[in-house]
């Protein structure tokens, strides 16, 4: 998805092929601006930096005025010449062709100097003309990617909750889409605070990633909000109750997601328990406050929901130390193609210990940006802060 280095080998194609001295790629912004000038033959950065990009007349704003190619055996010579900017190379013979994809035109290709000193043919046009061809259709196909990124991930983001007091914990969550993967995403994280005062919270990933994916998390999103608000309950009950619904539908969809529960264990005062479900999901990561690091993986490990309802759904729990901090998150925050995901999630909890206790903003922000923000999938992170002595009164 890298529009300038694909654009960078065409216009080495196009010198290669012709064997010429020198070969530039003119990008047209929607305005008809030129933005951007890729060349080959003139290494020096600096001098490409000084003499600026072209100001769009002159010989080459022909090619775009007229849309035709342009080809001449000395530059000097035609009436709409301009000359080059100081510090320029000296080029005599020019060939360029407009790039235009369905009436649009996108910028122009063109080479200087044949190397053999020959004056450009009909060949060379021909040849120009249809790598001119592809460097156009590749630029469409660039712009129309950054249309619907930039439609895309608002969407998205206007999908997942804001989420809620939940005081007297602490809340932050986080959503980033994969990198380099234009589509969207079905990762989701949700929060809430119970009737019975227990705070719920959800993170989950469905099966897939199109147009069907995202409205498909939002309506589990919403049915289990309604499940749990409704009849409440363990989080394996909850979890099992999500399952006979989406497998009561004709084609169920079927998604990975971690459920649980926060609440005050009365028998121990002021201190608080997760109680938790997992269906195939990643665990939770539990940060103390001292930096110890623990991911609550139970053996007994539930399988997707959507699949089948008859399997069983397990329950479990934890206690929360006072200003501990609890992490659930989908596997784009952990996965690369080039290593385990045991590597990940170790390096997720060495880097969770080092900010045990920073504000949950900049843990976030960390995490987030741990890998420099390159993704190969989703990432929803939602991480949870305990108060120190216990809930309010």
């Amino acid at each position: 998805m890298d529009t300038r280095t694909v654009l960078h080998r065409i216009v080495e194609a196009a010198t290669d092929l012709v064997a010429t001295r020198y070969g530039a790629r003119g990008v047209l912004s929607e305005s008809g601006k030129i933005i951007d000038l890729i060349t080959v033959g003139i290494d020096d950065p600096h001098l490409c930096a000084a003499m600026g990009l072209p100001q769009g007349h002159g010989l080459l704003h022909t090619m775009v005025d007229d849309r035709e190619p342009v080809r001449v055996a000395d530059v000097a010579a035609p009436p709409r010449s301009v000359g080059f900017p100081p510090g320029h190379p000296v080029m005599r013979t020019l060939l360029g062709i407009p790039l235009i994809v369905r009436g649009t035109v996108y910028g122009d290709l063109y080479l200087a100097d044949k190397q053999d000193g020959t004056p450009f043919d009909d060949d060379d046009e021909g040849l120009l003309t249809a790598l001119a061809s592809a460097a156009g259709i590749s630029l469409e196909n660039a712009r129309l990617y950054e249309q619907l990124k930039r439609a895309a991930e608002p969407f998205q983001r206007r999908m997942l909750p804001v989420l809620p007091d939940l005081e007297p914990l602490k809340a932050e969550a986080r959503y980033e889409p994969a990198s380099e993967l234009l589509r969207l995403g079905s990762d989701w994280y949700d929060a809430m605070v119970l009737p019975d005062g227990a705070i719920w919270v959800v993170v989950g990933d469905v099966t897939g990633h199109d147009v069907e994916a995202a409205p498909l998390m939002g309506q589990i999103r919403n049915m289990l909000r309604a499940i749990a608000l409704d009849r409440s309950g363990p989080p394996g009950l909850v979890m099992s109750r999500l399952d006979h619904v989406l497998t009561m539908l004709a084609d169920p969809p079927t998604a990975t997601l971690l459920l649980g529960r926060i609440e005050r264990d009365r028998g121990r005062g002021e201190a608080y328990t997760f109680g938790w479900s997992n269906a195939g999901h990643l665990p939770p990561l539990l940060v103390g406050a001292d930096g110890s690091t623990r991911y609550l993986a139970p053996a007994r490990h539930g399988i997707p929901v959507g699949i089948d309802a008859s399997v069983s759904r397990f329950s479990h729990e934890h206690p929360l130390p006072p200003d501990s901090t609890l992490l659930l998150f989908t596997d784009g925050l952990v996965e690369r193609r080039d290593q385990d995901i045991d590597t990940g999630l170790g390096d997720l909890a060495e880097q969770a210990a080092r900010r045990a206790t920073a504000p949950l903003q900049e843990l976030c922000d960390a995490l987030i940006s741990r890998s420099r923000q390159v993704f190969d999938d989703d990432v929803a992170l939602l991480a949870l802060r305990l108060p120190s002595d216990g809930p309010a009164r």
